[in-house]
């Protein structure tokens, strides 16, 4: 997204910086401390552009040695840290501090096993997602987490957002995938979480550190589940012509004891805009597009298409196909792939959101979500995860036009307050960082704040990790409004707690 960058000046001095790099410099090959601005501007953002800070220094460990030594002059020198991945996050996870370091787990690179017996892979935070499952092909595997962007996301940066993609309805979530994580502590400590087999003794921490957005320590290694690649995969797609008629198709498909292999939606506005980017064959009259895919062996996949078909016609499909081959399995995803970047093609800019609301509230949200199309004057197309609710909301803006953009932030804000009015969740797969950090205040109570701030001290005492991101203060909520009591009560106190 390009926007008018929230960029912050330089809050350290040059005797500051100097000390750091030096000590630096000490424990890190040539070329691996960077701090000339030409050298740090590619790491000031990550994949949310709007926000930009030019971090003071970036360190690249090149082995989880050098990563125990960076962190140990951080914590002597009292200098923040920011993990980093590839950089492609959504939500300014990776957002430098002014005054600290991004550390860069991109050097750590290598696939250091696949056994094809325990079906696993160990592997480097620097390892791309699809790179394991390039690596897996040839003994019939694959790593099933598969955001849009595991082309170049690596497997680090998925642990601390906790990513998802079009298969986590039937394959799970980066958290479902992942059996162990070795870690370096903000103290230096090395630490193992889960382990190779189906259980670990003790507390469940590998689940605390999966999604904890770099607050809690630095990945080195990650020991990931591979599964068989299906025989067979086929798609349907089916068109309809109301959006509520498409919602309510999803909740019906999983009310049958369906679970497929993906299960997507688009509305009108991204399927047009799709449509002349990559020529997936999509219905543009249509008001809403239905992905619905299985996999398995023949026989399986060819009675859920059978049945799914059956589902969607009777929810109002006016249109189904169904890939005949697997060519036109991919042609059909590439719409839904490349739905990010074909809003490119309509609008200057766009602010991809991220949410969760239960599914049989889907059709009611697409509608509050036109309404506000009104309120705020900017468009929107709908593209998500339809089968476990994840929404992907694209504002599309042009940061030319003065108060666009904060026209897009309060659209934003406001998508992200109604999915905790239905009972959702203000993220799925992008991770809080400081995109959504007063939203937090919406869905949270202050008790409920102070918990995961207590999991935070437990890791980094010092606050050294990740700082001001994930988790906002008490202040921070009373400040900005978005936490308010009436009579002793929290907004949405009939709402189940988290």
């Amino acid at each position: 997204m390009n926007a008018p960058s929230h960029s912050a000046q330089p809050a350290f001095t040059l005797e500051r910086q100097r000390e750091v790099v030096a000590a630096l410099n000490r424990v890190l090959p040539d070329g691996c401390v960077l701090f000339n601005e030409e050298d740090t501007r590619p790491y000031e953002c990550d994949g949310l552009s709007a926000y930009r800070q030019l971090p003071m220094v970036v360190a690249l460990p090149q082995n989880e040695a050098q990563v125990v030594a960076v962190l140990n002059i951080c914590r002597t020198l009292k200098a923040p840290i920011v993990p980093r991945g590839a950089g492609t996050g959504l939500s300014g996870g990776a957002m430098p501090i002014a005054d600290g370091v991004v550390l860069s787990t991109a050097k750590l690179g290598k696939i250091l096993r696949v056994d094809p017996y325990s079906r696993t892979a160990i592997v480097q935070p620097g390892v791309r997602n699809l790179a394991i499952s390039e690596a897996a092909s040839a003994h019939g595997l694959y790593y099933a987490p598969d955001p849009s962007s595991q082309i170049a996301c690596t497997i680090g940066g998925n642990v601390a957002e906790n990513s998802g993609g079009v298969h986590c309805l039937k394959y799970g979530l980066t958290v479902h995938n992942v059996l162990r994580v070795r870690m370096v502590t903000i103290d230096g400590e090395i630490v193992e979480l889960g382990g190779e087999s189906l259980d670990a003794p003790g507390l469940d921490l590998l689940a605390v550190f999966i999604g904890s957005e770099g607050m809690l320590g630095v990945v080195t290694e990650v020991t990931v589940r591979l599964v068989p690649k299906p025989q067979v995969a086929r798609v349907i797609m089916a068109s309809f012509d109301d959006v509520v008629k498409g919602g309510d198709a999803v909740a019906n498909v999983i009310a049958e004891g369906i679970i497929p292999a993906g299960l997507e939606m688009m509305d009108k506005t991204s399927s047009r805009m799709v449509e002349p980017f990559v020529r997936a064959g999509y219905d543009t009259e249509a008001e809403a597009i239905l992905l619905c895919e299985s996999d398995g062996i023949p026989e399986e996949v060819e009675e859920e298409i059978g049945r799914m078909s059956e589902v969607l016609k009777a929810s109002g499909a006016t249109a189904i196909a169904v890939s005949q081959n697997e060519a036109e399995r991919l042609k059909f995803w590439s719409g839904r792939k490349n739905a990010f970047p074909a809003a490119g093609r309509i609008s200057p800019d766009y602010y991809c959101m991220d949410g969760t609301i239960p599914r049989k509230r889907l059709a009611e949200v697409l509608m509050r979500i036109t309404e506000m199309e009104s309120k705020h004057g900017l468009r929107c197309a709908n593209v998500f995860h339809a089968g476990d609710g994840n929404l992907h909301p694209l504002i599309m803006f042009d940061a030319n036009k003065p108060g666009e953009f904060e026209r897009a932030e309060a659209f934003g804000a406001d998508i992200l307050e109604l999915c905790v009015q239905v009972g959702g969740t203000i993220t799925g797969e992008h991770g809080v960082g400081i995109e959504k950090i007063n939203s937090m205040c919406v869905q949270f109570s202050p008790q409920e704040l102070e918990a995961f701030f207590a999991v935070k001290r437990a890791f980094d005492t010092a606050f050294l990790l990740n700082p001001d991101k994930a988790i906002p203060t008490l202040h921070r909520c009373a400040e900005g409004g978005k936490m308010r009591v009436t009579a002793g009560l929290m907004k949405f106190a009939d709402l189940p707690r988290f």
